[in-house]
């Protein structure tokens, strides 16, 4: 079973709703828990009724905010403009992002290195699977948006790299 085969995997069960898939090959096994998706859709409604209790009490205060607001929302798009001509590296799968290969070794990769194709960037812990994370293009690492030993989500932007 390759890689991609493990990612859909993954894929599956989190968006089946079954909490435990097993699978085992003549010399592979696999064995994925999906418990804790309970807990984020209690988190996921816990916002929602508490930004509706807030927005009739500063009901008068929002015409005073709107100017400053409006005045930010120009600034606020500068760098996303500035950020769009980047490619974005995401991650791949649900896990934990890890920017070393161990503690004691370096970084796979820093702000201003020039990555190629196909090379390491990450690693993303799944399941006690440790999965290598390539870059999908080459170009100069201009970003690193995710802090090492922190968990990520699928699709989770990770790297911006300058493609020229």
């Amino acid at each position: 079973m390759n890689k991609k085969e493990v990612e859909e995997l993954i894929r599956f069960v989190s968006k089946s709703g079954v909490s435990e898939v097993s699978l085992e090959q003549k010399d592979f096994k696999i064995t994925i828990k999906n418990a804790p998706r309970v807990a984020e859709t209690t988190i996921v409604h816990a916002p929602p009724v508490t930004v509706p209790a807030a927005m009739p009490m500063a009901a008068p205060v929002v015409p005073q905010v709107a100017v400053p607001v409006a005045a930010a929302a120009p600034a606020a798009a500068a760098p996303a403009n500035d950020e769009s001509k980047y490619h974005v590296v995401k991650s791949p799968m649900i896990g934990t992002f890890y920017r070393t290969p161990a503690p004691d070794k370096p970084n796979f990769v820093n702000v201003g290195d020039e990555v190629k194709q196909g090379q390491v960037v990450c690693i993303i812990e799944a399941m006690k699977l440790f999965n290598e994370i390539e870059s999908d293009i080459s170009g100069r690492i201009v970003k690193v948006l995710v802090d090492n030993a922190t968990p990520v989500e699928y699709d989770q932007p990770l790297f911006l790299i300058d493609p020229s």
